[in-house]
């Protein structure tokens, strides 16, 4: 489902979704602009649901559910209207009542943002103390990650992690690295030190992080290998990793990068962007019991679509370990 169904990019996103047989997109917003737009730029409709968000017969449902959630207790039905109308909270509601698979949205600068109503609609994972993101880069060279693909996270939500978030980032970077691709996770817990070669504030969180990442990964049965702390370079150069920190499963062979802060995360992403010249997918949401991805304001059609398959993928897993309930398949 792509809630700016009202951008070029993303109407072709959707004709390029059905085409390559990913399955049914459904785009939000008002049909005429759409058809207007897609007459305009020459792209095909053809299997693009398209639901206005006012018209659409699950309105009324969505306004009412929308009143019982606690924080919105308040609002009268004018005001729940209105919030509803915003493409974004009704995309979370279909998505978190069963009526999509699977969200790529934020490719234009909507009321609200994309977060924001994911934070307040869709219920969180089982256990879940923190809703993160994750980006996926692949680079030209091959020799790093799992042919040149590698996962960072948190790469754009959570400013200043504590040890636990930290923690449950971890594991959750992990298993999307496993939905995604079926790799086995090799997860570096990045640091400017390498085992104790440093001691602060900072390394002792991120250190305390990998004790309990483990623990929590052991707990789940998520199978993953997951070190730290350690430099970027103990993560990725097999040699840098033995001379920095001995014999380990994930120094010199990571494929999942997690990084101590948002900072230094979006930053890295940005410039493995532009240094480079990397391919980098991402934000997708971790930590929700609906896959879906937050995309950047400038993605391209083609990256839309990449985002959209990999959400699609991630739904087929979804569907087998957080079934639908009933009235999550009737939309009422």
């Amino acid at each position: 489902m792509f809630p700016d169904g009202e951008v070029s990019r993303v109407i072709k996103a959707a004709e390029l979704f059905y085409q390559k047989q990913l399955g049914i997109p459904i785009l939000l917003g008002r049909r005429d602009v759409i058809e207007q737009i897609a007459q305009r730029d020459s792209i095909s409709l053809d299997h693009v649901a398209i639901i206005n968000p006012e018209k659409s017969s699950d309105f009324p449902a969505f306004c009412r559910r929308l009143e019982r959630i606690e924080r919105y207790r308040k609002v009268e039905l004018r005001d729940s209207s209105e919030i509803m109308a915003r493409p974004n909270y009704f995309a979370a509601m279909m998505l978190q009542y069963g009526l999509a698979d699977a969200l790529a949205g934020g490719a234009c600068a909507s009321g609200g943002g994309l977060l924001r109503p994911m934070l307040h609609l869709v219920k969180p994972l089982p256990f879940a103390d923190v809703m993160s993101s994750c980006t996926i880069v692949e680079l030209h060279n091959r020799a790093y990650g799992d042919d040149g693909v590698l996962f960072f996270a948190d790469t754009g939500v959570v400013p200043d992690p504590t040890m636990s978030q930290l923690a449950t980032i971890t594991v959750q970077a992990g298993l999307l690295a496993r939905q995604v691709f079926g790799h086995r996770p090799r997860i570096a817990l990045l640091s400017f030190s390498t085992k104790g070669s440093a001691r602060t504030a900072s390394t002792e969180k991120v250190s305390g992080a990998v004790t309990l990442a483990r623990h929590i990964a052991e707990k789940s049965g998520a199978d993953m290998s997951i070190d730290g702390e350690m430099q970027a370079d103990a993560a990725l150069e097999p040699v840098l990793s033995e001379i920095k920190m001995g014999e380990s499963h994930v120094g010199g062979r990571a494929n999942v990068l997690i990084f101590p802060d948002l900072n230094s995360g979006n930053i890295a992403v940005k410039l493995v962007r532009l240094l480079a010249d990397s391919s980098t997918y991402g934000q997708i949401l971790m930590g929700f019991t609906r896959p879906a991805a937050d995309l950047s304001r400038g993605a391209s059609a083609e990256e839309i679509l990449s985002m959209a398959a990999i959400v699609a993928l991630q739904a087929i897993e979804y569907r087998k370990l957080y079934p639908p309930g009933p009235e999550t398949e009737s939309g009422h």
